[in-house]
């Protein structure tokens, strides 16, 4: 399973089952679960933990040190959980000293070719990152939220759950959940109302999220006076407390 041209390190731990292809630089202090396949020419630095079933094409960088100007070879660390795809040239950075000391992935995760996952990033479950999708350091994608083509994020931002940034958009603040944004700077265009019914939402509940999105984005109100509408419906329905525990929580504001 492991091609005799590809380099790895002694200390380095991989499952009976993990292929390795030709050319692939395995590191120190890198462990990497059952059937998982690292193709050729990819690298894989250390600390990092990956877990089952992940497959890293060709010429993709996993674990390389952050680019962070502020760095000095601290031990940091990635950690990757299960069923991820890395398509060509991805590149993900470790943690730095400076936030958790981790960069964190969860599972069933799609990055494709030339996306970018920067330090001290949490990525949920579910996402897809489209090419040459990038995210500064710090930032916090929820689960089953789509980053398309060409889209940018800029460093401590956070995207909700469900979230759907369309393709070019460069986003500088919170994204909240549901929401589907789009242009430079970002700006809210509607909710991801066919990703929710994919995704199970009921007709009930996808209409409560349309309504809970014209207040805060459609009515005359403050946001302060539309959370304080939405406080009540959210203490019922679970779909509106994320939307509105996500927007009082952000610290950067969302996009408006």
């Amino acid at each position: 399973m492991i091609d005799p041209r590809a380099i790895i390190a002694k200390d380095a731990e991989l499952a009976p089952d993990v292929s390795v292809g030709p050319f692939a630089v395995i590191g120190a202090q890198v462990r990497i679960g059952p059937r998982s396949v690292v193709g050729p020419h990819a690298v894989i630095e250390g600390p990092t933990a990956i877990g089952a079933d992940n497959h890293i094409f060709q010429f993709a960088s996993i674990g390389a040190a952050p680019q962070d100007k502020k760095y000095k070879g601290e031990p940091t660390r990635l950690e990757i959980g299960d069923r991820n795809v890395f398509r060509e040239f991805t590149t993900v950075s470790r943690g730095t000293t400076h936030d958790k000391g981790v960069t964190s992935i969860g599972n069933d995760n799609l990055f494709m070719a030339t996306s970018h996952v920067a330090h001290d990033c949490v990525i949920g479950n579910q996402t897809v990152f489209a090419n040459c999708a990038v995210i500064g350091g710090h930032v916090e994608i929820g689960d089953w939220a789509i980053l398309g083509g060409v889209t940018a994020i800029h460093q401590f931002s956070k995207v909700g759950a469900h979230a759907f940034l369309s393709g070019g958009s460069i986003v500088r603040v919170d994204v909240p959940p549901y929401v589907m944004v789009a242009g430079n700077p970002a700006a809210p265009y509607g909710v991801n109302s066919e990703g929710l019914k994919r995704r199970g939402f009921s007709e009930e509940q996808i209409q409560r999220i349309k309504d809970a999105y014209r207040i805060v984005y459609r009515s005359d109100l403050k946001l302060a006076e539309a959370l304080e509408r939405l406080a009540p419906i959210g203490e019922q329905h679970p779909e509106i407390r994320v939307f509105v525990d996500f927007i009082r929580r952000s610290t950067r504001s969302i996009v408006r």
